[in-house]
């Protein structure tokens, strides 16, 4: 998992960059002003930051930046992509474009997908951490301590078990609120449900009722005038049986002589004969219809009742008329929890008794792993401190047991704290780092972590500002092992550090001529061996590069190399 490429088009100084990345520990160095921050900027937007319309390169209409990650198809990020609804899994290659206008308006797009700010800042949470002096991410949000913590401890055996204890809690809690509350319903309404009940009962609705008796009443409605219609229908066909007897005389004078008439009358008594076996079947289809559609005004009274019967009930009850089935069973399951004098209810108050049982043995096993895991956290981030000169800081992973915010997760708030001096009590580390301070406790901490719980690639925003060489190797030193397991990028103005890297890449902002003027623009370069060292020599002595400076930046690469 890596961020691979990073593409820049019209963002401050930046009208158009590439800039391709690699494993390992890249450093990107420039002078003061040559615009680190604008790459990092630009990578922040890329990972859901608040866009700005400052951003935008003066002139243009929007600024576009494109973040590519490699990652192996069963990364968090594709399966929290998928559990919100998005397919995005392209060979591996996740891209996230953002698009800023100058007019202020933003949009985000995970491999040519329409994305919100807020899914592009969870998917970035899963691809890349940036760390500096104004670290308002990863380690310093407390909501995240606690994953780090059980990330740490390989606890996610003991988080399952955990999870899935509180599912079971949870679901008998609520079994158990709607037994009770249907019950005290119960008891409440008793006079009420008891003659509803029975009501119910001896009107007994049945499913699809009103449907079947207002067709059937609207047909009776209208049974005078289909009788007519029928009677008009068999006057028509002779219904004193005199046209069918003439015919029928017809057709057998004319099948006495059809013989003689060598096949010209065959038609004609063919088609008699057919005629006269219609007219019996629609003088039999007439008969059976006028029986249907007799009219009888008591059948008709007893089909009005019963259907405004229906009607006055469910008005009564607020319901439709078909739901009055379902209505009458829930009045007698309501009586039947009555009649079980509470039976069920003690039964589910038994199993929620098991369920929050078994989610405390469940919580509380996970708590003293966290507690055990804390002691070797504090003690590992320690050891790490001196060299990063902290010595005299005292970092402790507090645990507090909140049961009364018991959840999923278990009961446990996890907070990191430090004391900047012996005696002082530990606090925040927002409230008691300096900048500084900060971002290094933020490396000690990752060090100690390394890839537990963390994002495969790692920003480091120049960590080592205001330290000695001493410090700075010690923090070149760090982010090399880092970046034996993870991707670490770092803006540095420490030779120290930028000797130890993998990959150098030089940042510088130069005026451009064309276009009718004179313009700044920002350049990123990879460097080459001999113009690494001169750039690590640069760093060393100032804007006058020596030639003793020379001699201490290949004795700095030696060393690290």
């Amino acid at each position: 998992s890596m961020l691979t490429a990073l593409s820049i088009r019209d963002i401050v100084l930046i009208e158009k960059l590439d800039l391709s990345l690699a494993r390992g520990l890249t450093v990107l160095t420039g002078e003061t002003g040559a615009g680190k921050s604008i790459l990092l900027d630009s990578l922040g937007l890329a990972l859901g930051a608040r866009g700005d319309s400052a951003l935008v390169r003066a002139g243009a209409e929007k600024g576009v930046v494109s973040a590519s990650f490699s990652l192996p198809p069963t990364h968090a990020a594709f399966r929290h992509l998928a559990e919100q609804g998005v397919d995005a899994e392209v060979d591996g290659e996740l891209v996230i474009r953002r698009i800023q206008q100058a007019d202020g308006k933003s949009r985000a797009f995970i491999n040519d997908q329409p994305a919100s700010l807020n899914l592009v800042r969870q998917i970035g949470w899963l691809l890349a951490e940036i760390h500096g002096q104004h670290d308002d991410r990863a380690l310093v949000d407390v909501a995240r301590h606690r994953a780090l913590v059980d990330a740490f401890g390989g606890h996610d055996a003991l988080l399952a078990a955990v999870g899935d204890a509180w599912k079971a809690w949870t679901a008998a809690r609520e079994a158990l609120a709607d037994a009770r509350a249907r019950v005290e319903k119960a008891e409440a309404d008793r006079d009420y449900l008891e003659h509803a009940t029975a009501e119910l009962r001896d009107l007994d609705p049945q499913e699809d009722e009103e449907e079947t008796l207002a067709a059937r009443r609207q047909m009776m409605m209208n049974a005078e005038q289909f009788a007519a219609a029928l009677g008009e229908a068999k006057d028509a066909l002779g219904d004193d049986g005199t046209l069918e007897a003439r015919l029928n005389l017809a057709l057998r004078k004319l099948e006495r002589r059809k013989d003689q008439a060598m096949g010209k009358l065959d038609a004609v008594c063919g088609a008699l004969d057919r005629v006269l076996v219609e007219m019996a079947e629609a003088g039999r289809a007439l008969a059976s219809a006028s029986r249907d559609f007799v009219y009888d005004p008591k059948v008709l009274e007893k089909s009005e009742e019963r259907l405004f019967a229906l009607r006055a009930a469910a008005r009564k009850y607020k319901v439709q008329v078909g739901e009055l089935t379902a209505l009458r069973q829930r009045f007698e399951e309501d009586m039947q929890s009555l009649a079980d004098g509470g039976s069920n209810v003690k039964k589910l108050e038994k199993a929620e008794a098991q369920a929050a049982s078994t989610y405390e043995k469940a919580a509380a096993a996970l708590s003293d792993a966290r507690l055990a895991t804390a002691q070797l956290l504090d003690k590992a981030v320690m050891a790490e401190l001196a060299p990063l000169k902290l010595e005299r800081a005292r970092f402790k992973t507090l645990i507090e047991a909140e049961p009364a915010k018991a959840g999923a997760s278990g009961v446990d708030r996890v907070e990191f704290l430090v004391s900047a001096n012996p005696g002082v009590a530990p606090a925040p580390l927002m409230k008691v780092a300096s900048g500084g301070e900060l971002a290094r406790f933020m490396l000690a901490l990752k060090v100690v972590l390394a890839a537990k719980g963390s994002a495969p690639c790692l920003i480091f925003d120049e960590i080592d500002t205001g330290v000695g060489g001493a410090v700075a190797d010690s923090i070149g030193s760090r982010l090399g092992r880092l970046s034996a397991g993870l991707q670490v990028l770092c803006v540095t103005h420490s030779p120290q550090v930028a000797a130890r890297a993998d990959h150098h890449l030089m940042i510088s902002k130069m005026e451009e001529v064309g276009g009718g003027g004179h313009r700044m623009v920002t350049r990123v370069a990879p460097l080459s061996a001999s113009s690494r060292r001169e750039e690590i020599a640069r760093m060393l002595s100032g804007a006058q590069v020596t030639d003793e400076a020379r001699a201490q930046a290949d004795r700095l690469l030696a060393a690290t190399g």
